[in-house]
């Protein structure tokens, strides 16, 4: 993004700069055009007015002084020589004894009649006006270009804390709001009424609202599970009454079914609130995935990575809550027997001076797509070759890691099945004491 507002500052300052030069040079021109028409007319007519003079003087056999006046000059150019001849008169400019001068001739008794005025001045100005009119389009350049690249650098500004906002509304972050950032809502006040505001106060609506929805889901799943759970738990030890037999195995069956949805749902309604808190303690990693993984009375294969100094397995103490780990774990391997292949591996990793890592993998068709770009969502499991659910599984354990500051990744193997990795927070590696094993 960053190099997206820079190429966007840099287009708008080259792009004003580059009007502004065009626009100079076009009145640059112009006024160029005007002047030198001007200073050349006025030599060009003293120029005529000395060669009337002089003609007349040629006529009478006469001179006088300041008329400079020559029979067939050398220097005179030879258009305006061949243009005498053929009995017309014109003006030109030419040379003369090395320096600029206007040169005015016509026909003389089957001679030729020139005069000449300087022009060197009249040169001179028009130079001095072309340097002063390229000095001030310059000028005008580097003050407009300097004018736009500081009106372009707080548009983007602009754009930037726009687009950081965005990101943090997309990673969850609800309360984030571009006026807030501002220091302003945006939309007030004449200066935010333009283009850039309106985006802005559409993306705090645009949030606003998305909160608002989510709130409210989350009050109906807590209201809901809350309602179900004191019946539930009535039902349940009504169940208990009935005689033996399979029909109470099936109902009992459902019925404990809708009670893991009821506390699922109350655990994810406490985790949206933002009200759970890790309750950390020191405990072995690999001793805790192994009764993790027992508890779930599942076919599971727990792989602890060798030490690679020692070449035997060693334990790494990490610092994290057990009951939120254990929910983490259990969920992540239920999910790879409901939805995948066996057989299902977990395995620990710790290398020293490494972050520990805890991998559940199953040999089934793989995570969708979906999931791996937009993560687990609720109620959502009808992937095709994963089976059915309430997708309740994988979007607790997301919340429980983001609780912990466990990074979960959710990914594909290459030879298929799903994978997904629990990178622990970093932390200096500890071994425990071989008492304590």
């Amino acid at each position: 993004m960053r190099r997206l507002a820079v190429s966007i500052r840099w287009k708008f300052a080259l792009t004003v700069t580059a009007v502004c030069c065009a626009v100079a040079a076009v009145l640059g021109v112009l006024v160029h055009n005007a002047v030198a028409r001007e200073t050349v007319g006025h030599v060009r007519k003293h120029a005529r007015e000395d060669l009337d003079t002089a003609l007349d003087l040629f006529e009478y056999g006469t001179s006088r002084e300041g008329i400079n006046s020559l029979l067939n000059p050398p220097e005179l150019p030879a258009p305006l020589r061949s243009l005498a001849h053929s009995g017309e008169r014109g003006s030109m400019v030419g040379t003369y004894r090395g320096k600029s001068v206007m040169w005015a001739a016509a026909p003389a008794d089957s001679q030729v009649l020139a005069v000449w005025s300087p022009y060197g001045s009249a040169r001179r100005s028009l130079e001095m006006l072309d340097t002063a009119i390229l000095g001030s389009a310059v000028l005008a350049a580097t003050a407009v270009a300097f004018a736009g690249l500081l009106l372009a650098q707080r548009i983007s500004r602009r754009l930037v804390t726009t687009a950081a906002v965005a990101r943090r509304i997309s990673a969850g972050d609800l309360d984030a709001r571009v006026g807030d950032c501002m220091g302003r809502k945006p939309g007030s006040g004449s200066a935010a009424q333009d283009e850039v505001a309106a985006v802005a106060a559409a993306l705090d609506q645009v949030a606003g609202s998305l909160q608002s929805r989510l709130q409210a889901e989350q009050r109906f799943t807590a209201d809901v599970a809350h309602e179900l759970r004191t019946p539930l738990t009535g039902i349940l030890a009504s169940a208990d009454l009935l005689p033996e037999g399979r029909p109470k195995e099936m109902i009992n069956d459902r019925l404990r079914a809708l009670h893991r949805l009821t506390e699922d749902l109350l655990e994810i309604s406490r985790l949206d609130s933002g009200a759970e808190h890790a309750d950390l303690d020191s405990y072995e990693l690999g001793s805790l995935v192994e009764r993790a993984v027992r508890a779930t009375g599942l076919d599971t294969e727990v792989r602890i990575a060798a030490d690679p100094a020692t070449g035997t397995a060693a334990d790494t103490v990490v610092e994290t809550d057990r009951r939120r780990l254990d929910r983490i774990i259990a969920n992540l391997v239920i999910n790879a027997h409901r939805h995948g292949a066996p057989p299902v591996v977990v395995t620990v990793d710790a290398p020293p001076g490494g972050t520990p890592t805890v991998e559940v993998r199953d040999h089934g068709p793989g995570y969708p797509d979906e999931l791996l770009h937009h993560g687990p969502q609720r109620f959502r499991t009808d992937a095709p070759g994963r089976g059915k659910g309430h997708g309740l599984g994988l979007t607790i354990a997301v919340g429980q890691a983001a609780v912990l500051g466990v990074d979960l990744r959710f990914g594909n193997a290459p030879d298929g099945g799903a994978r997904t990795t629990l990178h622990l927070p970093d932390q200096p590696p500890r071994r425990m004491p071989s008492a304590h094993r």
